[in-house]
């Protein structure tokens, strides 16, 4: 399989580092190829504008959409869009790494999401979800916490880990076709130890050795809805 990691903190050193070197180490042995985008170390720009593009489809009023449509037919992506876009579609699998940062995504990690899922390559067209432009393809948040796993339970404080997911499990990966992985959490990280941090990277070996055949997270098919209000069908 061809995986792709796509790597979002900003400390070489960190835990999140030894997870993403760890993920390379596990998958090459396995005879994978392995590609990883390290954010920082790039010196990715989050911000989404017309610094995305090289082509212009309306000068006087930008239309994020429809400078993606327009890019797409006269190649007109940034080279370092372009480059990225060609791991996304070229991979088997993709893996976000990152730390939960405010209950969600690094700014550096959503803006990458914001600039490479661009319309007409990624989504668009009525392709989405089950029928998806990336359907075939699957992919895993692997993330650390600061918190324990029961403040982040339904009886905890923070609320259910898996609700405050949803918006990347379901917005973003299987709205654009994936077959989504259930996370793999390193909860409390930085306050577990070293025999504890070790012990993640041991399970975490468990799970990437079992990528093609984890079963993915359940959700309604497209079949459940009305095509016209996309509501739930009745009966």
């Amino acid at each position: 399989m061809n995986v792709f990691i796509v790597h979002a903190h900003p400390e070489p050193k960190s835990f999140n580092g030894a997870l993403t070197r760890h993920a390379q180490s596990v998958l090459t042995a396995q005879g994978h190829q392995v590609v990883v985008s390290d954010l920082y170390a790039m010196g990715w720009d989050p911000v989404s504008d017309r610094r995305n593009f090289v082509t212009s489809k309306d000068p006087t009023f930008f239309k994020q959409q429809q400078e993606e449509l327009h890019a797409r037919e006269g190649g007109g992506f940034t080279p370092a869009i372009k480059t990225e876009l060609e791991k996304l579609l070229r991979c088997d699998v993709l893996i976000f790494q990152f730390p939960l940062w405010w209950f969600s995504f690094p700014a550096i990690l959503k803006g990458w999401v914001d600039r490479v899922f661009a319309m007409g390559t990624i989504y668009g067209g009525g392709q989405w979800f089950d029928a998806g432009k990336l359907r075939g393809k699957r992919a895993m948040l692997s993330l650390t916490t600061g918190g324990s796993e029961s403040i982040f339970s339904e009886v905890g404080l923070f609320g259910s880990l898996d609700q405050l997911l949803l918006p990347i499990h379901y917005g973003i990966l299987r709205f654009t076709g994936f077959d989504v992985l259930p996370p793999f959490v390193a909860w409390s990280a930085a306050h577990v130890g070293d025999e504890g941090r070790a012990r993640y990277l041991e399970q975490y070996g468990q799970r990437l050795v079992s990528l093609g055949t984890t079963e993915p997270l359940r959700f309604l098919p497209l079949s459940e809805y009305d095509p016209v209000t996309f509501t739930r069908r009745q009966g």
